[in-house]
């Protein structure tokens, strides 16, 4: 197998990583809706807690910072498979539980099985995918990220748009289907490939080449905390968007597949901004777009909280606006705390995505509990606005005396490592 055929292997996994990770919140009007698994507000929110758990064990474990010893023992293809592996569990107790639908303790068990498995494949996989496209490419490391980074934003996108094309037609499970043939052939593929950019065929291993050697830090720096609470609050604003549209916009009478339009929207403005920043930094400085997106943000979440009924277009432009607002302001955050704590990258890179992580998780499952005493997401939505004011002030505080930096895109916390025999 060529190092170009790995390469292409290692983008199409982040395209189908990006549709896997998207399939629950794109169907959540299939999950509380009547006829489907009837699930109420606070049963859906709770649903992506073994979720959260998990991806937050599994990004840690990926940057060494919990089991370093086993970790560095492993193969960079060895966690790559692993976590499509739990993709594909997660599909497939997805399936499992749609043909289990009519016992509501069961289905909602093999639900919370799901999120679990799906976690645990986000944490595991995605770090993997951008060591790899790193190592496949060494001679342009930045652009190798942005692409696979791209590809994973689009199948963010397309997730939503599937999940309306199969209800459009009375099979909505032929999305999680779909997704689990997309793994099972991606991880054939895999397997016949060495994905060893260093070495055809020979049996690869993790090992530092010359350089910094990779090692866990002793000590959490005291600045490291301003970056986590940016991620925690940014991860809050991306999940109110990402896990909740589709049920404000059809509590405003839209019909679901008409719904889900908007987080599609959502999505691809997602990536498409964190493509243009990466474009226009030669101009624009991506400091500014730090300081400058999050009252985008807090703008979209006012335009949301006050939507008329009715208007697809005009939720669709919302949250197409709160997804340009959301884009590049992680990637950025994880490349300022790298640049700013140089000796603990692999704690900011783990660290920034596991906080992450926990602000997904209060709003994943804490906004369930507020809906269930009669605050409507429209004010849940507008309360927003005020968290995303909030980031617009840390972000003064995360680059307070740094220059843009050199990439939008961080490269990879091991970027200095090889696979090699």
């Amino acid at each position: 197998m060529t190092s170009r055929a790995g390469s292409a292997t290692i983008y199409a996994a982040g395209l189908v990583q990006g549709i896997a990770l998207v399939t629950f919140p794109a169907a959540s009007t299939i999950f509380t809706g009547r006829g489907y698994y009837d699930l109420s507000a606070s049963q859906y929110g709770l649903m992506f807690a073994p979720q959260v758990i998990t991806a937050i064990t599994a990004s840690l474990a990926g940057a060494g910072l919990i089991w370093p010893g086993l970790i560095r023992r492993i193969r960079e293809k060895t966690i790559y498979l692993a976590g499509l592996a739990a993709d594909l569990a997660s599909m497939a107790f997805l399936i499992t539980s749609w043909a289990v639908s009519h016992d509501h303790a069961l289905a909602y068990g093999l639900l919370l099985v799901a999120t679990a498995c799906l976690g645990a494949g986000f944490g595991l996989t995605v770090p993997s995918l951008n060591t790899l496209a790193a190592a496949f490419h060494p001679a342009a490391v930045d652009t190798a990220i942005l692409v696979l980074n791209a590809l994973l934003g689009l199948g963010t996108a397309l997730a939503p748009a599937f999940v309306a094309a199969f209800v459009g037609i009375g099979f909505w499970i032929g999305l999680p289907i779909l997704v689990a043939v997309l793994l099972a052939g991606l991880i054939a593929v895999s397997l016949r490939q060495p994905l060893d950019p260093a070495a055809g065929g020979q049996r690869a291993t993790r090992r530092a080449v010359p350089g910094p050697p990779h090692r866990v830090p002793s000590g959490i720096p005291s600045g490291f905390w301003i970056f986590a609470a940016f991620a925690v609050l940014y991860g809050f604003c991306e999940t109110m968007n990402g896990n909740w549209s589709g049920l404000d916009v059809t509590s405003l009478g839209v019909k679901p597949a008409t719904a889900s339009l908007a987080l599609t929207g959502f999505w691809a403005l997602v990536t498409a901004g964190r493509v243009l920043v990466a474009l226009v930094q030669r101009w624009i400085p991506s400091r500014a777009c730090y300081h400058g997106l999050p009252l985008l943000l807090a703008a979209a979440f006012v335009f949301i909280a006050v939507l008329p009924r009715n208007a697809p277009a005009t939720a669709t432009v919302a949250f197409c606006l709160a997804g340009l607002g959301c884009s590049a302001l992680l990637p950025l955050t994880i490349s300022f705390g790298q640049e700013k704590l140089a000796g603990s990258q692999p704690l900011v890179a783990g660290g920034v995505i596991a906080f992450y992580q926990a602000g997904y998780g209060i709003a994943a499952f804490g906004v369930g509990p507020l809906t269930s005493t009669g605050i409507s997401l429209h004010a849940i939505f507008g309360f927003s606005a005020a968290v995303a004011v909030v980031m617009a002030g840390l972000s003064l505080l995360v680059a307070r005396g740094r220059p843009s930096p050199a990439s939008v895109h961080p490269r990879p916390a091991r970027v200095a490592e090889r696979i090699e025999s």
